[in-house]
């Protein structure tokens, strides 16, 4: 059925991606390769709602628990990881379809961004690592404001591997671009606002309801520290600090939905400008647009 196409289905956090990428899944005798900075990782399930089993209803996905939360999982382990994925499933004879809300991990593998693979540097790590959040920021945005513009902000182990990079290198590396030789369309689900944050909020009690804490708890009982906990962010941020006791569980649910709002809001600054995106408000839109592609 398929000649070599693919789709790309992207958004904010809890918009849905997931559910529309099975859809099609179902539709065009796909395959989905999961594009998440934190699914990656083994263990981290509720935490960063990856999708379930059941929730997949017999579509195969990739790139999910492929990588060690105690260890460095890069975009360009990602990027090579993901084309190995989509070669496979086009040899296969079916449409790959590439979800998720890391739009520098989507830029990555099909947009072919050539990320320069810098070994982790632990005497620079651990230097950076006593920085304050704002001012790993502020020290990026000097060496490197255009990535600082597409970098979430609060998010240590990113500015801690970006500044990485580049002391690497000695300078700011020119990205080039190797894009993947496939036609593809971009399926971007726009939610407004209020409805996002409704969406965010339900979510968020759901994930508590099925033991979201006690994830993050069994996690730091395999040995990954609170301090690398801490650094995925958002949800494993904000669960190590209520474990820790560092703030109460008032605070966990105000400061963490809040956070989670803002992530989302920044999604869409990235996705924004890429006018390969058509935005569509319901599924049926997006299985129109699949079929209308897929029969060229």
């Amino acid at each position: 059925m398929n000649s070599g196409r693919l789709i790309v289905v992207v958004g904010p956090t809890a918009s849905g991606k997931s559910s529309l990428a099975v859809l099609l899944g179902l539709q065009f005798n796909g395959e989905v390769v999961s594009a998440d900075s934190r699914q990656v990782y083994k263990g981290m399930n509720l935490g960063s709602g990856k999708v379930t089993k059941k929730e997949m209803a017999g579509v195969p996905h990739h790139l999910l628990d492929v990588a060690d939360p105690k260890r460095t999982f890069t975009a360009a382990h990602f990027a090579r990881l993901g084309r190995k994925a989509i070669t496979g499933i086009i040899a296969r004879g079916h449409t790959p379809i590439v979800c998720g809300g890391t739009g520098f991990y989507i830029r990555a593998l099909v947009d072919g961004i050539v990320i320069p693979d810098a070994k982790p540097n632990p005497k620079l790590r651990a230097k950076l690592e006593k920085m304050p959040v704002n001012k790993l920021f502020e020290l990026l945005k000097a060496k490197d404001p255009d990535r600082a513009a597409t970098i979430d902000p609060k998010n240590p182990r990113r500015l801690i591997r970006a500044l990485e990079i580049i002391d690497a290198l000695g300078k700011v590396p020119e990205l080039k671009k190797h894009p993947l030789p496939y036609p593809t369309l971009f399926i971007g689900i726009a939610r407004e606002k209020e409805t996002l944050k409704a969406l965010i909020e339900k979510r968020l009690k759901a994930r508590m309801k099925l033991g979201m804490l006690s994830e993050i708890k069994e996690l730091h009982a395999q040995g990954v520290s609170w301090s690398r906990l801490e650094s995925f962010g958002l949800e494993y941020r904000y669960g190590a600090l209520l474990l820790q006791k560092k703030i109460d569980k008032e605070t966990f649910i105000r400061e963490l939905t809040k956070q989670i709002v803002d992530y989302a809001k920044r999604q869409m600054t990235w996705f924004r400008p890429d006018t390969r995106i058509h935005w569509i408000k319901k599924s049926q839109e997006a299985e129109r647009l699949a079929k209308q592609f897929l029969a060229k």
